[in-house]
């Protein structure tokens, strides 16, 4: 048998599959589109369920991928074993409704005998008990003894989830020798020892199972097969796991080296040397698809993974940034498979190396709420860290539970892992219902999906604002009626349209469907997956009806603001990659009439002087007049020329590119100015973060931009005269009035100053005798927090030996002070300790030092009871 390498593994099963008149795709984004059911693409068909529902038409009838999957349901024993990993490729090949088993079984077959050239002897099959027609290929047309096909019942070999359909499988499995076994005299294909390792699974979905769990055939079957590239490489190098594997062992040699440590020589650093190997190759093809960093969703998988293995970093002692040198060695194993990884390499190794740079600092911060957490419980006299406390520290510092776990055990506490668990169900599904109640189910079934899929909207918006056209279907109350009526709300389907519906951020557009017996106002438009257009709106005079001839014309002039902005957009994208850099891409828009919204990645506040050189680019490019021309292309040959594609979007093979000159070039399905100039101008009126390494920008065009800054221009006139002076005099009269402010308040903190020192004799002279320690305790509302401290500094320098305790209510704030000497602090005074109980009366809390502590209270009028329970917490403390 030949060592073939996983890389030309891969090839040379999609080569084969094309022979055999498949369309070669290529992966689809580890981001699912349209299917909320999902956080990430976790098998070789998940992308393509559009495809086997019929929701969509395939590109053709049989396909062959080789898709990126990512799974965490084990990510715990992810290290611990070498079996577990949370990063693979799947292959496979698909027929939607063409060919059946009687080519998918010879040609798997011929893959692994011919191809591959595995020993015919060593190779065994699992078909369903019930599956005669399976075993008949397999024995009858392929060769298989019968006592090499083993049947097996419906848990193992028949595929079906909830209703839908479903049905048996038939899979291959690799005989590794009895060595490799569990020595049981009846080892055999399905026995879970290390001997039989199934590779490759032939699902044939044959049957429609309903809701009273009846099957009925299918008219038209499907074939879908999934083989772990990554297992099929362990046979063919014959090694014993993933991490043997050339690809994958090259990642794990460079960690050992990045280190300093040997595989193999101490089970507790080989965990971590896993753990770093398989997390880093997840999370360099999750950022690459767009993925980033953050707290709920598929953002969260990501940084619990890089998180994860930076902390196991730190366990084989290496204390600074560099999983995103790691990741380098990734994308040079798999960047002829997947040419993006390459195109984005600056872009992987930034964001990996800022969550790495957070994490340093959520290590440290962790740890303080931990020591607070571990100091609560063992007052308690309790012995276990509470899930709800672990959840919090998972989940808003981001600190991993195995670390809680750790650092608690080296406390002599355990932690509640199964309340943490619930606490991350509950937070599940809370997420999943309210991402559910936005998206919608990907599953369900609509009004729409009872509709002839035959009929699609002709779209004619990008030449046309108005157009003769059919009623197709009428829908009202959430159902397919014959007609309507004025004053009903409506959604009308038509066979051809000048409307824009809403996609890729752009709005859909608004405007009227009428004829001589109907008017109905457009509010918005939308589009169903198999491309009917949805126009929702209000029948204002006469009666509609099914097949009624009409005019649907759009509002020309919201959809030129709209068109401003949108070319805009593709124009400030430009801008900001020329000054920020390559890594800058688009991470979401919106384009309205009366303004536009831009999100990229990114990972610090733009600077005044980068917006400004960003705001005057796109400007300059307006000023230019840049003709806007848009054409289709098939895709190889957009990506070619250069044209700039969408994180995670899913393409056709021909694709529609907005090109602006030599400036600009996108694929983009949006209507445009015809050119530049048409803007008018660009203002950028905000730069914001709304996600970890993730900007904003909003801007106006056009007649917004232009009321915006009359806006500002009134606003700077009303400014001046209230200032009493002119606009351009108005910044020095300010300054004037600020230099006033400022010198007025100095004299107020010099009057307040003496009004306390003279104060200072009385207060010290009214210090008690606690157990042999001097206690000043005093009340100063006309100070604030800094000026309490301050005060208290000099009261504990004049009192020479002793402890000071004031408090203030300075603005209806309530602050403390606790200050302690040094000999004090040897007697066992904890000032820190004593500032807690205080600040409590007051409804308050804080810490400190066993020299100095600060805290904030809310009840003002419990000020003087917090100060005189200060006397009893320092007798316990003294006792």
């Amino acid at each position: 048998m030949q060592k073939l390498g996983l890389n030309e593994l891969r090839e040379r099963y999609l080569k084969f599959f094309e022979g055999k008149g498949h369309l070669r795709l290529p992966s689809f984004s580890l981001i699912p589109q349209n299917d909320p059911s999902l956080l990430l693409i976790n098998s070789g068909m998940a992308p393509l369920k559009p495809y086997f529902t019929g929701k969509e038409e395939p590109p053709r009838r049989r396909v062959t991928t080789c898709q990126k999957c990512i799974r965490t349901p084990d990510i715990e024993n992810v290290g611990k074993t070498a079996r577990h990993g949370t990063f693979f490729e799947m292959l496979g090949n698909f027929s939607f409704g063409d060919y059946f088993k009687k080519e998918a079984i010879p040609w798997a077959w011929e893959f692994v005998t011919q191809e591959l050239k595995m020993p015919v002897d060593r190779l065994w099959v699992s078909i369903y008990e019930e599956d005669d027609e399976a075993f008949e290929i397999w024995n009858k047309d392929v060769g298989v003894p019968a006592e090499r096909i083993v049947r097996m019942g419906k848990k193992d070999n028949f595929w079906e989830h909830g209703t839908g359909p479903c049905g048996p499988c038939s899979e291959i499995y690799f005989d590794r020798g009895v060595e490799k076994g569990c020595g049981k005299p009846d080892c055999k294909v399905g026995c879970d020892c290390d001997r039989f390792i199934e590779f490759w699974n032939l699902v044939f979905t044959q049957f429609n199972k309903d809701e009273d769990g009846n099957y009925t055939r299918l008219p038209n079957p499907n074939i879908d097969t999934g083989m772990g590239l990554e297992r099929l490489a362990c046979i063919m190098q014959d090694v014993d796991n993933l991490f043997e594997v050339d690809t994958v062992r090259n990642v794990l040699d460079y960690v050992c080296k990045t280190a300093g440590v040997k595989y193999h020589e101490s089970e507790k650093k080989d965990i971590s040397i896993r753990v770093i190997t398989d997390h880093i190759r997840s999370t360099t093809m999750m950022v690459s698809d767009g993925v980033i960093p953050s707290n709920e969703g598929r953002g969260y998988v990501l940084r619990r993974l890089l998180r994860r293995a930076a902390r196991h970093g730190k366990l084989l002692g290496i204390n600074k940034p560099f999983l995103y040198d790691i990741a380098m060695v990734v994308i040079n194993e798999s960047k002829e498979a997947y040419p993006e990884l390459e195109e984005k390499r600056k872009y992987i190794q930034d964001v990996i190396k800022n969550e790495e740079e957070k994490f340093e600092l959520t290590i440290d911060q962790g740890l303080i709420i931990l020591s607070k957490y571990i100091e609560e419980t063992k007052a308690k006299n309790s012995k276990t860290i509470t899930g709800e406390m672990a959840f919090e520290l998972h989940g808003t510092y981001g600190f991993p539970i195995d670390l809680t776990r750790e650092i608690a055990e080296e406390s002599g506490l355990s932690v509640d892992e199964e309340g943490f668990r619930e606490e991350m169900e509950k937070h599940r599904k809370i997420a999943k219902e309210d991402y559910l109640k936005k998206q919608g189910s990907a599953w369900s079934d609509d009004i729409y999906s009872t509709l002839d899929k035959n009929i699609k909207t002709e779209f004619l918006g990008y030449s046309e604002n108005a157009a003769e056209a059919k009623v197709m279907y009428i829908i009202k109350n959430d159902q397919v009626t014959e007609s309507a009526t004025e004053g009903d709300e409506v959604i009308l389907i038509l066979d051809r349209t000048p409307f824009y519906a809403e996609s890729g951020g752009q709005v859909g557009d608004k405007g009227v469907i009428e004829s001589e017996e109907v008017k109905i106002k457009v509010e918005d438009c939308k589009k169903t997956e198999d491309g009917k257009y949805l126009h929702y709106g209000v029948v204002e005079k006469g009666n509609v009806k099914v097949g009624a001839s009409v005019k649907a014309a759009i509002d020309a002039k919201r959809r030129m603001a709209i068109a401003r902005n949108h070319t805009t957009t593709h124009l400030l994208q430009k801008a900001l990659k020329n000054v920020l850099g390559d890594h800058v891409h688009q991470a979401g828009s919106l384009v309205e009439p009366d303004r536009l919204r831009f999100d990229f990645a990114h990972f610090t506040a733009m600077t005044p002087e980068e917006i400004a050189k960003v705001e005057k680019e796109v400007n300059d490019k307006i000023l230019e007049s840049i003709m806007v021309e848009t054409m289709e292309l098939p895709i190889d040959e957009a990506k070619r020329l250069g044209a700039t594609a969408l994180f995670g979007e899913k393409y056709g093979s021909i694709v529609r590119v907005v090109k602006i000159g030599d400036y600009s070039m996108e694929f983009c399905g949006g209507t445009h100015l015809k050119a530049t100039s048409q803007a008018g101008f660009i203002k950028i009126v905000s730069e914001s973060g709304v996600a970890a390494g993730v900007r904003r920008i909003e801007a106006l065009t056009g007649e917004a931009a232009l009321a915006y800054l009359h806006d500002r221009e009134k606003l700077i006139s009303d400014i001046s005269t209230a200032l009493k002076t002119s606009p351009q005099d108005s910044v020095k009269r300010i300054e004037s009035i600020m230099t006033e402010l400022k010198n007025a308040q100095k004299e107020i903190e010099q009057l307040r100053s003496k009004l306390v020192s003279s104060s200072l004799d009385e207060v010290l002279s009214k210090a008690i005798d606690v157990n042999g320690v001097k206690v000043v305790k005093a009340r100063f509302d006309q100070l604030d927090m800094e000026a309490l401290r301050n005060t208290g500094d000099t009261i504990r320098n004049k009192l020479g030996s002793g402890l000071v305790v004031l408090g203030s209510g300075y603005e209806g704030k309530v602050s403390f002070v606790v200050m302690a000497t040094k000999d004090v602090v040897s007697k066992g005074i904890h000032s820190g300790n004593i500032i807690r109980e205080v600040a409590k009366i007051a409804g308050g809390g804080g810490g400190g030092r066993p020299d100095m502590a600060q805290a904030g209270g809310k009840d003002i009028s419990k000020l003087d009871e917090a100060l005189d329970y200060s006397v009893k917490v320092v007798e316990a403390q003294l006792k």
